[in-house]
């Protein structure tokens, strides 16, 4: 076992946020390259021994993360004292933002066509959006854009990890049938 193995799973255990590779390598004290060595060989390490624990690398950082085999049980284990899960308004407004960001309220109120700022408020809250700029326009509206929580409860590394939005999308044949029952077009 390399001597930084044991520190470095330490500081993941404890850390409240990703950590990458860089900042451990200076923490450390040792080339980021060893430290890239080690953490590939105690991901490795971890499954290879069936761990109930993983080690992901998400939002450019690394996490220790429950393995998804233990699921079924942690969900038992914490169903008394589950928080509060996101209400579908606040799950399409992630989504609008996730893949249009930056964007503003009124820009998520017209796809979704109702006033989302309350639900904006509880995003920002639970910390999955945040403000990231300003329009220069007419009073100034604020951007709003994902968080790097946000990536890390997804299990995303970047943005750029999301699903291609046409895999969700409905075929032709489907989206024909849905206009053929709302009446004569316009």
């Amino acid at each position: 076992m390399n001597r930084w193995r044991r520190p470095i799973e330490a500081i993941l255990f404890l850390a409240d946020e990703p950590i990458s590779s860089s900042d451990l390598a200076v923490l450390m004290e040792v080339p980021a390259a060893e430290v890239e060595a080690e953490l590939s060989a105690l991901r490795d390490a971890y499954e290879q021994t069936e761990s109930g624990l993983v080690l992901r690398e998400v939002a450019g950082g690394w996490r220790l993360a429950t393995h998804p085999d233990a699921g079924e049980y942690l969900e038992r284990f914490v169903s008394e004292h589950r928080s509060a899960r996101l209400t579908q308004a606040a799950l399409e407004t992630l989504a609008i933002i996730a893949y249009r960001q930056p964007v503003l309220r009124v820009q998520i109120a017209d796809i979704r066509g109702v006033s989302s700022e309350g639900v904006l408020k509880t995003l920002i809250v639970r910390e999955l959006i945040e403000e990231v700029g300003r329009d220069p326009g007419p009073g100034q509206a604020i951007f709003y854009g994902t968080t790097p929580a946000f990536l890390e409860r997804m299990g995303l590394r970047t943005l750029e990890d999301l699903p291609a939005l046409p895999e969700f999308m409905p075929d032709t044949e489907a989206v024909e049938k849905m206009e053929s029952g709302l009446g004569p077009s316009v």
